[in-house]
């Protein structure tokens, strides 16, 4: 297996990715092998420094790399030798498995949907994030900002992706599929959403379980909350800021300790030809070595070859 890891996307700079890159050798085994892109001469440097081989590493060259003040839509075609677009080139060749990056979101996004492009009957490819819950779970919401919106179709397509990962990757037997909603009745709602209860409900591919409210997100009601990007996006941003709040003010509770993006690492782009995953711009080494080593587990699980299985 070949994991592709972008150098140069991080807010930190190249020196913490290159250190989670030693860490995550060190964890993956003989069956595995890293390529780094980016900076050639910066990689080969810092793993000097850190006591690694290079020759245990395959390193591809980049530059003029996207930041995260660069237009989503433009910087791959303006920067077609940035970090992101030569992974992104490489996983469309096939010369890597998965590509992992914590670089701008945005252009991964389109560099998944335009390079990789999105698999055969797939409406809208969407991101995930997990959602902790009382028992010390965790539950899959699902769109988190990648389609502001979404036609009834698209969230009940959000339903049987999010199933899919909650099940293999992530070991759910059997996932319980929500509408993120106002009410839990059936007929609450905007249109979208009371037309996406109707699908869902009678859609034999995933176990529906009808709506649930905001303030079910961390109980055990569901597995699966689904939503369009522009909620999801909100509902993220929110729990994210409330986490930080109450880690400022000195708040200790494990629960709260769940939170912590640090625990995943990053999550994979469902719906596209590729096996391709996001990571927060502010990660540390220990983040990005996680995030590397849950890419190892998406390829182990072939997520994508299951999704299109089931869309035939």
């Amino acid at each position: 297996m070949r994991i592709g890891l972008d150098i140069m996307g991080s807010d930190h700079g190249p020196v913490v990715p290159v250190r989670a890159a030693v860490m995550a050798a060190q964890e993956l085994g003989e069956d595995s092998r890293l390529v780094l892109i980016g900076d050639p001469e910066i990689i080969h440097d810092q793993l000097l420094k850190l006591g690694a081989s290079p020759n245990d590493f395959d390193i591809v060259a980049s530059s003029d790399d996207i930041t995260m003040h660069d237009s989503a839509t433009k910087a791959l075609q303006a920067k077609p030798r940035s970090s992101i677009a030569v992974g992104f080139g490489l996983l469309q060749k096939g010369l890597i498995d998965a590509f992992a990056s914590t670089g701008n979101t945005g252009a991964m996004m389109v560099g998944a949907m335009f390079s990789v492009k999105p698999i055969a009957g797939v409406l809208r490819p969407c991101i995930s994030t997990l959602v902790p819950k009382e028992d010390g779970s965790y539950g899959i919401l699902l769109d988190v900002g990648a389609n502001a919106d979404c036609k009834p179709e698209v969230l009940v397509q959000f339903g049987l992706l999010g199933a899919m990962l909650a099940k293999h990757v992530y070991h759910i037997e059997d996932p319980r599929v929500c509408l993120l909603n106002i009410g839990e009745e059936e007929k609450k709602g905007n249109a979208n959403v009371v037309a996406a209860y109707q699908l869902m409900q009678n859609d034999p591919r995933f176990r529906f379980v009808g709506n649930v409210e905001g303030r079910d997100l961390f109980n055990t009601k569901a597995d699966v909350m689904v939503c369009d990007g522009f909620t999801g996006n909100i509902v993220l941003k929110a729990v994210e800021g409330f986490h930080d709040l109450l880690e400022k003010r000195g708040v200790q509770e494990p629960f709260l300790e769940q939170f912590n993006y640090e625990n995943y690492g990053g999550l994979p782009i469902l719906g596209v030809n590729g096996n391709v995953i996001i990571g927060h711009g502010i990660s540390n080494d220990v983040t990005i070595k996680n995030m590397v080593l849950f890419t190892r587990e998406v390829v182990n699980s072939k997520l994508n070859d299951r999704i299109r299985e089931v869309l035939k």
